[in-house]
């Protein structure tokens, strides 16, 4: 089965609409991840089959979430979960935010192959980042704690629209009880991603001052 009848299968399993052309494209990304990979290092991810998965459903399936329009992706990597979020969504921006310069590099090249209009790549530490506007959500699935998420994000969102959208494994209760005093669990959803082994789940979260 090719890479792209994998694909298609998997969203087959969801409630996701996505084009022939949003397919292709990331396909496209994929094959661009898995080439550069090789010599770059980019994910610990070798297999493109387990990409699909690991990587792109696991991106998609967070956009059922997302309220907004203007998004910042801290510690992207190489691109995840935004440019598959950026492929479903045409009308969103995003903003992938990286400390190493080998990933936005990456990243460059694959705005640049991809064609996409609405991505742009930043090489900074999260902390001296600061974007032209707060943005309507900081999506993260870097973070070892909440806590760091929302320490570190706190100056990228205004307290009215903005929100955070932590991408977690297991329900981290534990976490949640440690957060500051001014922020709040607004939502939690638990995200079913086809053929991945595990839970996984998006908090949002909320900065009340």
């Amino acid at each position: 089965m090719t890479l792209t009848q994998e694909l298609t299968t998997l969203i087959s399993k969801t409630q996701l609409v996505v084009s022939q052309q949003q397919i292709d494209l990331l396909i496209q990304y994929v094959e661009l991840l898995n080439k550069w990979n090789k010599t770059y290092n980019l994910t610990s991810v070798r297999n493109p089959s387990d990409m699909l998965i690991k990587h792109i459903m696991d991106s998609l399936m967070v956009g059922e979430v997302l309220i907004g329009k203007n998004f910042i992706d801290v510690g992207t990597g190489p691109g995840l979960p935004g440019i598959p979020l950026a492929i479903l969504y045409p009308e969103r921006n995003f903003v992938l935010l990286d400390s190493l310069g080998k990933r936005i590099t990456f990243l460059r090249q694959a705005i640049f192959k991809l064609k996409l209009t609405n991505v742009t790549p930043v090489k900074a530490r999260v902390e001296d980042y600061q974007g032209e506007q707060p943005f309507d959500g900081v999506l993260s699935r870097a973070f070892s704690s909440l806590n760091d998420m929302v320490s570190w994000c706190q100056h990228l969102i205004t307290t009215e629209q903005g929100r955070f959208f932590a991408l977690k494994g297991q329900y981290p209760q534990s976490e949640i009880s440690q957060l500051p005093e001014n922020i709040i669990l607004v939502d939690s959803h638990k995200i079913i991603v086809p053929g991945l082994v595990g839970e996984r789940h998006v908090l949002v979260l909320k900065k009340l001052h």
